[in-house]
């Protein structure tokens, strides 16, 4: 009942919160960067981030779920409020990224840190190692999930899907919170959207998967690979993106629109044609974890499947 609850208050607050940026005339322009054709109400991330604290709030009421998560999640305010406010006037890169590492480290705290690195056959346990490479993981995570926000129902998807597949290997209720918290706004955000959700939901969305990451990994270390091959459609195209960018020694503070997904738009694809794609790619790599038990086979493997799905971009778009 409470995940119908939480489902129908995300659905209303982002109507609410749709016809408020309207009326305020907050609204996406049409840049270079966009994939969008026309200016678009944004913030509709508000409506995620009330949903999720108010979710997650309820499940700590009721014991159900894990303290040190709990307080780590809830730290995402901090980056929800600074992102909206960003959404509004548009900070400098330099408190953006300060507020960033300032939850990183706070997040972290709570979690206790990064315990173990399994690389199979050697694992990293050394904490000060650990804890560095947790602290850039949850701000590069962060600020790639925002990269990856482009088009109608992209971002919103992938965060239901993560959801629903954590619950499926894990059981866990904090895991449905996420799931239906973001699919209420999804339905205002499908193609073609009717609000985005604007960096308070991109990035609040980025450091719940990041903290997800580590907590899960920390409860049995090959947990950690299971994550980031969950969340390896949104890293891969970012990685691989900023690594092609670099090569080609561009200027890699400059925007472009040369994300696997803008290409494949650009190739004529529409925004649902990519979406849809993008969750058939999901369901793929969940499969490949769901029967696989060797976590660096399986990461192996769906890098081979990522890098075919990259292929079939460049064949329809070329990477200039």
């Amino acid at each position: 009942m409470i995940y119908i609850a939480l489902f129908l208050l995300s659905l209303i607050l982002t109507y609410f919160v749709k016809n408020y940026a309207i009326k305020k005339s907050l609204v996406a322009e049409v840049n270079e960067r966009s994939s969008h054709s026309t200016p678009t109400p944004h913030g509709g991330g508000i409506a995620i981030a009330l949903t999720w604290f108010s979710g997650i709030s309820y499940l700590y009421y009721i014991g159900d779920i894990n303290d040190s998560l709990y307080f780590a999640l809830m730290i995402g305010i901090i980056i929800a409020v600074v992102s909206y406010i960003d959404d509004l006037i548009e900070l400098s890169p330099k408190v953006r990224l300060i507020t960033q590492a300032n939850v990183a480290i706070l997040g972290l705290n709570f979690l206790n840190g990064l315990h173990e690195i399994n690389f199979l056959y050697f694992s990293i346990e050394n904490q000060f190692l650990t804890n560095i490479f947790a602290f850039f993981l949850i701000v590069w995570f962060i600020n790639l999930y925002n990269f990856l926000d482009g088009i109608d129902g992209y971002a919103g998807s992938e965060a239901v899907f993560l959801g629903v597949a954590s619950f499926l290997l894990f059981g866990d209720s904090v895991s449905l919170v996420l799931a239906v918290s973001v699919l209420g706004f999804l339905l205002w955000n499908w193609h073609k959207a009717k609000i985005f959700m604007g960096d308070v939901g991109s990035t609040l969305l980025g450091y719940n998967i990041a903290i997800f990451t580590i907590y899960y990994s920390n409860q049995e270390s090959s947990n950690f690979w299971i994550w980031i091959i969950l969340f390896s459609v949104f890293w891969f195209d970012a990685t691989f993106t900023l690594l092609r960018r670099y090569l080609n020694k561009e200027k890699l503070s400059q925007a472009h629109k040369k994300h696997a997904y803008q290409r494949l738009t650009q190739s004529g694809l529409s925004h649902s044609k990519v979406v849809i794609y993008s969750i058939l790619l999901n369901i793929c790599l969940f499969l490949i974890i769901y029967f696989i038990s060797n976590f660096l086979l399986a990461f192996l493997i769906s890098l081979i499947v990522l890098y075919a799905s990259m292929k079939y971009t460049d064949n329809r778009k070329g990477f200039y």
